[in-house]
């Protein structure tokens, strides 16, 4: 029997999927898995039985990743799982910025008491007149699960849609509408496109990446989305160009004290995923993640160990390794096990970084004495049998 605590709450579609096999506790010392959400984890104690976290949407940064990895706990993620979502809000975004919907129903709502209200709309009208997004250039900086959706979704409003991701997988190329412009610079997406969307992780390579120099080589009156995170923006220069009319807009889903209040700026409380599908998705997803790593060892999308699969387990023996990414390691497992009479009859390596990951299917159930002689090789963190 398998047990999982919930450190926020959790779509029931998703905890569903547990099934029999699993019991939920309110203990996390007792819990073979954790399912989070914004739960802060940096001050948590992990606990000594805890295999996996899984977060319920894509961002890990309340997650202490290097403190899992070291005690062998996988961490995952759900990407994907909430693109739709976040793609409504982003279309809902260019729409805002281009008519001012939102000053002419404030404007409604200060008429309330006015019973010409209908009169006075048609005079005061013109001030909240805006343009189409139709026909305009949209630049893509990111071709993700959100990024690809974004782009299609653009095409069929009519924009002419420039997108930039030098990282581009196969699976987001297919998945592209050929009317898409694939650009190899990214300066070519601000110099050119009257709305700019941002879609890529934080990574040390991103942080501030629409700094000062970029938002000058953008076209007067630009529109900026951001929905991925608000570090990605040197906001301070950015709120200069709102200030001088170099950017029309900029749409955020990141409240701070730096954008909030300033003229020209659409800011939403963090909404991106915050749809009843979006949470089942993730939910049903992250379960899906815990369910195959408990049951048969496997990993996909995971943040700090790689991505690893065997299939069901069928062997009569399976166990998991998680360890540091150093040499000689398969050698000693290999020798442990030969050593103890047990045939090995499938094995797996996978490395990501400092850290790596075995799966190794044995002919007859690994005994307490190998598993013991496993956790004891320098490098090893820790040591699951699988079945």
């Amino acid at each position: 029997m398998f047990q999982y605590t919930c450190l926020n709450p959790i779509s029931e579609v998703g905890l569903k999927e547990f099934g029999e096999g699993y019991a939920r506790t309110e203990n996390a010392e007792d819990a073979d898995a954790i399912l989070v959400r914004s739960a802060k984890m940096h001050d948590m104690e992990l606990p000594e039985k805890l295999a996996a976290v899984a977060r319920a949407g894509a961002g890990v940064n309340n997650i202490p990743l290097e403190l899992c990895a070291e005690h062998g706990i996988v961490v995952f993620n759900t990407p994907g799982a909430n693109a739709n979502g976040v793609k409504e809000l982003v279309l809902a975004g260019m729409l805002l910025a281009s008519r001012d919907i939102v000053g002419g129903v404030e404007w409604v709502k200060s008429q309330e008491d006015n019973p010409d209200v209908g009169k006075l709309a048609e005079k005061q009208k013109k001030q909240f007149a805006g343009c189409e997004i139709s026909g305009k250039k949209l630049g893509i900086i990111g071709l993700g699960a959100i990024g690809q959706l974004v782009a299609n979704a653009a095409t069929h409003l009519g924009m002419d849609v420039y997108g930039y991701d030098p990282y581009l997988s196969v699976d987001a190329a297919w998945n592209l509408s050929r009317s898409i412009h694939h650009i190899q610079d990214v300066n070519d997406i601000y110099r050119e496109c009257d709305y700019i969307t941002i879609h890529v992780p934080l990574l040390d390579s991103t942080r501030g990446m629409i700094s000062r120099e970029a938002i000058g080589m953008m076209k007067e009156g630009v529109v900026l989305l951001n929905f991925a995170r608000d570090v990605l923006v040197d906001e301070d220069a950015l709120v200069e160009a709102l200030k001088s009319g170099k950017v029309k807009k900029y749409v955020t889903d990141f409240a701070n004290p730096t954008v909030a209040g300033v003229p020209g700026t659409l800011i939403t409380p963090h909404l991106g995923a915050s749809t009843e599908e979006a949470e089942d998705n993730c939910a049903v997803m992250a379960v899906k993640e815990l369910r195959d790593y408990l049951e048969n060892g496997n990993i996909k999308n995971s943040v700090n160990y790689p991505n690893c699969d065997m299939g069901r387990c069928t062997a009569p023996g399976r166990i998991a390794i998680n360890h540091r990414n150093i040499v000689n390691m398969i050698s000693q497992f290999t020798k442990v096990i030969g050593e103890a009479g047990i045939n090995i009859s499938d094995l797996t390596n996978k490395s990501k970084e400092n850290y790596a990951y075995s799966l190794i299917d044995l002919e007859e159930p690994a005994t307490e004495d190998v598993i013991r002689a496993l956790e004891a090789i320098d490098g090893v963190l820790k040591v699951r049998v699988v079945k």
